[in-house]
This record gives structure tokens, sequence and C-alpha cells, in this order.
């Protein structure tokens, strides 16, 4: 664990408000095609496969630089590379502006899509000013960033009404630079870089960064990230279109209860930190797959008419009773707002998880397992798209999410038995699910 001598409570909650912030204002920005696009849409005349590689580009770029942006910022600290990643990014979004053509659209939207980045940035900076009984709540506080994306559904459209589109890009591109110049003047150098400079000490290369990834454990929690992270990307973007689709009802609506799932999807990330610090990411873990196996289990029951023969009627002719069974529409949001509440305690215990087992190496392993669960919003929503095509049935998505919530909790069970019977014999009758690394 690094040294945290002389760093004050002051220091901590300087450093975890400022990367909080920071991380909220670029996730409103990585999501800013969902509201902008629309237009860009109706401007262009673009079908809806060119749309959906529009909207879905910056989440691919967001996720694939997480890994290297993780591994410098182990190098450089979180003080140089988050304000950069920002300057960056806020060049996309101001030309973003003056883009006529498709082509150059989806250019500019990959560098849109590293404020997608920001997250692993934070997350190196911020586990690096907290002890690891802590650790768990400053992350899950930071992730709370997400509600970005709600910040950009609640604010953004009186922009584009008001200003336009074009307008709207340049205000966020602004304001993408004041909070990378802010970030840069208040935040200080992180414990661990304050240590290098003394000591004269090279931060660990590159290459000794990766080394943890060869580890099947790494790949492991990456794969808990792509249902908790990557599935939440995928839902907020989907579920819209399966409110009006499966229960016909108005676009308008269709976006409030999609909001139902999000928001809590978001904000109580800080909870599920807080949780696995006093009960153990594993605990958090278990519940989160217990409960979404369930939930996407009664989502997952499509819509179904049942034709019963009954008693022959007096005359002898056949009594044919019919009735359907399916998931009313409160019953389903219901669910939606369970599901978003322990996707969002799940997001905070995998990354609770990173310091413990790989203190060293915060940048690369998180940067391995947030792209990998970026890219499961980039996945998923094609793969539904697909399933439904060939299936058209509308709750194949969620049969599909059951399937990958099943096959991950098999997989945590197994490998935290394995661990345990290697390092504690003696609980091979009761295992305990503490966080005690092996």
């Amino acid at each position: 664990m690094h040294n945290l001598e002389g760093v004050t409570k002051t220091d901590q909650y300087r450093a975890l408000g400022l990367s909080t912030l920071a991380f909220t204002v670029c996730f409103a920005v990585w999501t800013i095609f969902s509201i902008i696009g629309v237009k860009i849409k109706q401007d262009l005349g673009l079908s809806e496969t060119q749309f959906g590689l529009l909207v879905a580009t910056p989440v691919l770029t967001g996720s694939l630089s997480r890994i290297f942006l993780g591994v410098w910022t182990d190098q450089l600290g979180g003080r140089i590379m988050l304000p950069l990643q920002m300057l960056i990014t806020a060049i996309s979004v101001w030309l973003l502006s003056s883009v006529q053509t498709y082509a150059v659209f989806l250019m500019i939207a990959l560098g849109l899509g590293l404020a997608g980045g920001s997250f692993i940035i934070g997350i190196a900076y911020v586990s690096r000013w907290f002890e690891a009984e802590r650790q768990g709540t400053a992350l899950g506080i930071f992730g709370a960033g997400n509600v970005g994306a709600a910040v950009t559904n609640f604010a953004a459209p009186f922009l584009v009404v008001a200003l336009g589109w074009q307008q709207t890009a340049r205000i966020y591109a602004i304001v993408l630079i004041v909070m990378a110049i802010a970030f840069y003047v208040f935040a200080k150098e992180d414990p661990v870089r304050v240590e290098q400079k003394k000591t004269g000490a090279k931060p660990v290369s590159a290459l000794k960064q990766l080394e943890p990834l060869k580890n099947m454990q790494v790949w492991r929690f990456a794969t808990y990230y792509f249902f908790v992270f990557g599935a939440f990307v995928a839902f907020a973007s989907f579920l819209p279109r399966y409110y009006v689709g499966a229960y016909g009802v108005a676009l308008t609506s269709a976006g409030l209860f999609a909001g139902m799932y999000s928001l809590p999807g978001s904000v109580f990330r800080a909870l599920g930190g807080w949780m696995a610090d006093v009960w153990g990411a594993r605990f958090v873990m278990y519940l989160t797959f217990g409960v979404s196996l369930i939930v996407l289990f009664i989502m997952s029951y499509p819509e179904t008419s049942y034709t019963v023969q009954g008693i022959p009627n007096e005359d002898g002719t056949p009594r044919l009773i019919e009735f359907s069974f399916g998931v009313p529409l409160y019953v389903f949001v219901f669910l939606t707002v369970v599901l978003g509440f322990v996707m969002s305690l799940g997001k905070a215990a995998v990354y609770k998880h990173i310091p413990v087992y790989f203190p060293q190496n915060v940048g690369a392993v998180g940067g391995l397992v947030g792209m990998i669960g970026g890219l499961g919003g980039f996945v998923l929503p094609i793969a539904f798209g697909i399933l439904l095509d060939l299936t058209h049935v509308w709750s194949v998505v969620f049969m599909l999410m059951f399937l990958i919530v099943a096959v991950s909790m098999i997989w945590m069970h197994l490998a935290i038995r394995k661990m345990d019977r290697i390092a504690h014999p003696e609980l091979t009758k009761n295992t305990h699910l503490s966080d005690v690394p092996h």
C-alpha cells in the first residue's frame, strides 16, 4: 500500500470532490449524442444504422482508451492526465459544431469518446489518496459521476431548443475547458507521485504495468463489469425503444421510465462502495448477481396467450378457455428500478476489488476492466438488435442478459471456492466471503 503520511482529510476530500465533478462533466459530454444526435440525424438524413453507429462510436473509443490512459495515469499522475484528456476532448467537441459530412462526424466522435476515458484516470488518482478500508466508499462516490448522463438528458434538450445543437456543442466544450483548468489549478499531486519525486524513483514501465493482465482474475473482474456497467449503458439506450415497442407508450413517457432505471443505476454507486468496505466486495457481488438473476428471469417472460381445453359443454362441444399472461408495465418499471439499483452496487464492488488485489497496478488493471465493461455498452445494443431481428420477441434481450449473469455468478463462486481451499483449507466447508487477498 502507498504511503499516506502527511495526507490530511482536506486533501482527500479535495481530490475526491474535484475528480467526481470532472467525471460528471466528462460523462455528460460522453453521452451528448443521445440528444444532439437526433438533430444531426434529421439534418443529414441518416439511416437508423448510420445513426446507431454515430451514437456508439464515442462509447467504443471511451472504452478502448481506458487501458492506455490507465497506464499513463500510473506513470504521470492524475493531476496531469485528467486536464490533458479534458482539453483534447474539448477540441473535438468544439469542432463538432462546424462538421458537415457524416464521415467527419464519425472521426470527431472518436475524439469525443475520450471523455469516457476520464473514468479510469479518476479511479487511479482517487485510489492513491485513500486507505484500503475507505477506498470502496471513495471510489463509489467518484463513480456516481455516471449521473452526468442524466445531466445531459435533462439539460441538453433545453439548450438545443433555445440555441441549436451547434451552440450546445460549443457550450459543452467551454465547460470542459473551464473544468480542466480548475482541476489543474486546485488539485494536488497524488502521494505516489510526490514520493517518486522525493526519492527520484522512476514510475513503473508500461510493460511492467501490464503484467497483471496475464492473471485470469483480472479478466474475471472484467466479465463482471461487462454486465454491471456495459449492460447499464446498453439498457439506458435500449429501454425507451423497448417501452414504445413492447408497451406502446408515448416516447415522452418511455424516456421518463428509462430515467427511473438510469438514475438509481448511477447515484447508488456510492452506497455500493460503502457496503463493499463494510461487508466486503464479494458479498455485494453475490447480492448484485442474485437479485439480477431473479429480476431478469421475470423480465424475460414474453407476453403469452394460452388456450386451455376445459370440461366439454353440455352439447359435447369443446370448451376452450383463453387467457394471456405477461409482465404489466408498472411491474416492469419497478423491476428496472431494482435492477438499476443492484447494478450500481455491483459497479462499485468491482472497483473495490482492484486496489486490494493489484495495489501497484490500479491504472492498468482498472483500465482493462473499464475497457471490457465499456465495450459491453457498444456490443450489447448490436446484439439486442440482431436477436430482435431473428426472434421478433421483445424479451429475448433479457434472456441474453440472464445467461450472461448466470455464467458470471457461477464463475465467481467456483473461483472463490478454489481460492479459499488453497489459502484456508480449514474453510473448505464454510467458505467465508471476506475480501482478504489470496
